[in-house]
This record gives C-alpha cells, structure tokens and sequence, in this order.
C-alpha cells in the first residue's frame, strides 16, 4: 500500500515547511538558480541551501552546478507518493461518511416509522 512508501514521511517533512512549499511553487514555472530562488524568501543563501537540501533529500527537486551557479529544477513525479496516500485516505474517509449516512437515515426513517 501506498502508505507504507519509503519517502513518504521526508516528502511530508520537506511539504511541512512554507518556505520549501514556496520554493516548490516556483520551481513548477521552470528551473531557477538558488539565487533567483533565495531572493524573495529574504532569508540568507546558507539557509536557502538548507531548505533546499531537504527539499533535495525527499526527492522533490534535483539540481545541478555549472561553475559557480547551481541550478534547481523540481520532479513533479516524486509527489506520486502522496498523491497516492492522500487518495487512499480520500476512500477510506468516503466509505466511513456513507457508512454514517446510511445509520443516519435509517435512523431517521426508525423514527419516522414508529411516529405513524
């Protein structure tokens, strides 16, 4: 089963983080140097680097130097993951809210029954 994936609790921690989340969102518009990326974050370039190392460490981004610039571009696939847990949960949670329909309205019609 999906939740039982190896990456997915450094995929939910590098997720946990709004920076990283930010960072994650620009890289969907294409790759980007850490300095481009640091910039609106406003934190230093060491920090910036540690974010990315997480985000790196759970699979989500790769990146790549060529002389002094490094360069980060994301793997939309390694959300597969927990898109895949998420939709696990999804169907857990629908089978146990029509379970809970289904007792509510045989309540309710109980109560309508012994009302006649």
């Amino acid at each position: 089963m999906s939740q039982h994936h190896p990456d997915l609790s450094l995929i939910f921690r590098a997720l946990a983080d709004p920076t990283r989340r930010s960072i994650l969102t620009r890289l969907m518009l294409g790759p980007a140097s850490v300095s481009d990326l640091a910039g609106p974050t406003g934190f230093s370039l060491p920090t910036v680097m540690r974010h990315l190392d997480v985000l790196e460490e759970a699979g989500l981004i790769t990146s790549a130097k060529d002389g002094r610039i490094r360069t980060c571009a994301v793997r939309p696939e390694a959300l597969t993951p927990v898109r895949s847990w998420l939709d696990d949960q999804r169907a857990v949670w629908d089978a146990r809210l029509d379970r809970l329909e289904a007792t509510v309205m045989s309540m309710m019609k109980d109560e309508d029954d012994e009302r006649e």
